[in-house]
Parts: C-alpha cells; sequence; structure tokens
C-alpha cells in the first residue's frame, strides 16, 4: 500500500517572477497588465520599487505619526496595524497579507495614522506614492486600483462596526481570510494563522477566551479542523452561512 499523498502547502512561498512576469502577489500586475503594461515595458515603474526586509517578528515597518510617503506591498508574511489609545490599551485595526497594501489610510495626512508590525519574517516591496499617483495619471487602470484597494481597506475596517455574536464574527474573519488567501493562488481551505489569538481576539473585539471556545465549538460541530495555528475549512456552506450578515451577503 502507498503511502498517503502529501497534504498540500497551506501558503506556499510565493513566485518572485523574473524579467519578464510579476511577482505572483503582486498587488498592481492586475491593473499595469490590463493596461498593456508588461513588466519589461514598466521600467519606469520599476523606478519607483524598492524592495525592503526581512522584518523579523516584532519589527516595526512604521510607527504612527511617521511622515508618509510611500505605500507598501506585502511580498511575504503577514502585517498587523495597530493604535494605542489614551489608556494605554493596543486596539488592533487590520492584518496585511501578500499582495495586500499597507499605508494607504495615511494619504489623507500625509502621517501614519497607526503603527505597522511584522507578525514573522516579512518582506515588502516600497512604492514612492508621489511617483505612483503621478504614473496613475497615466494609467487609469492603476489609479481604478487604487481607488480599489482604499476602498478594501475603508470595507474591512467597517466589517466588524455592526452587533454580531460571536460566531458570526469569528466565521467572518476566517471565511474573509480564505478568500483573501485564495485570491492570491494560496489554498482556500487550509492556511495559517499567523496572528496570536489574542490579536485576534482584539481584533474581533472579543475575549481571548471567546474566540478559543468559539474555534473549539467550530471543530465540534465539523466546521474546521484547527491543528495548533493551521485552520482547515471542512464546512464551507455552514461557515459561509454564519459568516453571511457580518460579510453583508
Amino acid at each position: 500500500m502507498s503511502p498517503p499523498a502529501a497534504r498540500p502547502r497551506p501558503q506556499p512561498i510565493a513566485d518572485d517572477g523574473d524579467a519578464l512576469h510579476f511577482c505572483s502577489t503582486c498587488a498592481f500586475s492586475s491593473a499595469c497588465q490590463s493596461e498593456g503594461y508588461g513588466k519589461p515595458e514598466l521600467q519606469e515603474l520599476h523606478c519607483l520599487v524598492e524592495h525592503i526586509g526581512p522584518f523579523h517578528a516584532g519589527d516595526h515597518i512604521f510607527r504612527e505619526g511617521d511622515p508618509f510617503n510611500a505605500i507598501a506591498a506585502v511580498r511575504a508574511g503577514t502585517v498587523k496595524t495597530y493604535v494605542v489609545d489614551p489608556a494605554g490599551r493596543e486596539q488592533v485595526q487590520g492584518f496585511f497579507l501578500p499582495g495586500e497594501v499597507i499605508g494607504l489610510n495615511a494619504i489623507h495626512a500625509a502621517r501614519y495614522p497607526c503603527n505597522a508590525v511584522a507578525l514573522d519574517t516579512v518582506v515588502l516591496c516600497r512604492f514612492s506614492f508621489p511617483m505612483m499617483a503621478t504614473l496613475a495619471t497615466k494609467m487609469p487602470g492603476l489609479q481604478a486600483q487604487l481607488f480599489r484597494l482604499l476602498s478594501q481597506d475603508i470595507g474591512k475596517a467597517a466589517l466588524l462596526a455592526g452587533d454580531y455574536s460571536a460566531d458570526e464574527r469569528m466565521a467572518a474573519f476566517l471565511v474573509g481570510l480564505s478568500r483573501r488567501f485564495a485570491a492570491r493562488g494560496f489554498s482556500a481551505n487550509r492556511f495559517a494563522l499567523t496572528m496570536a489569538r489574542t490579536d485576534i481576539a482584539n481584533y474581533l473585539r472579543l475575549a481571548a477566551e471567546t474566540v478559543s471556545r468559539v474555534l473549539r465549538r467550530f471543530q465540534d460541530e465539523g466546521l474546521i479542523r484547527v491543528e495548533r495555528r493551521e485552520v482547515e475549512i471542512l464546512n464551507r456552506d455552514g461557515m459561509e452561512a454564519l459568516a453571511r450578515q457580518v460579510l453583508r451577503e
């Protein structure tokens, strides 16, 4: 009897591209390609891009109040954004995965309104925002992509503002992560929670013990399987039904 096949990696290593092809997690490749710009033609854009990192777990990428002159796309790893309230309590604002852009909420004030910290080993593509804004005037597709990213950022912040149950919030969080990973070519049903349970609880405005209890209940009901920080969605229909109100579907 042959040994069982190994399960696929939940988050495979992203393809970094080459001289002719974009990185597989590039936040702007689809916009550029829709305008007829392949990588060889984007010499102007290449001048805007700076690969920075690696940042290690706990390293700050920027801090609240730092001057803003660039946005950054995550190439690898996970970034947490947060603020500290007047009482000294941390409030988690979001988590950013490969292919997602941090810093968009700094455009208006020209200063970062929050802190960004690496949760694991993070590598970024840093884009000069003034130069990108100039380029966007020549490329309507790039401009539209910037608007889409801004609206997604606003939408994520608004998702958890309603009066939802702990089960609904947790289901929406997991389904949302699943869809974000799938959009970038990773597994939709099996992925790692690179953020701590306490950070998830803070983001969802729940107690840490509530997050652990809900995850155990989801597992007991056959909705998911949890192995340390790895989650596998077993009943997608059930999870999406729970998440529907929060995701406004």
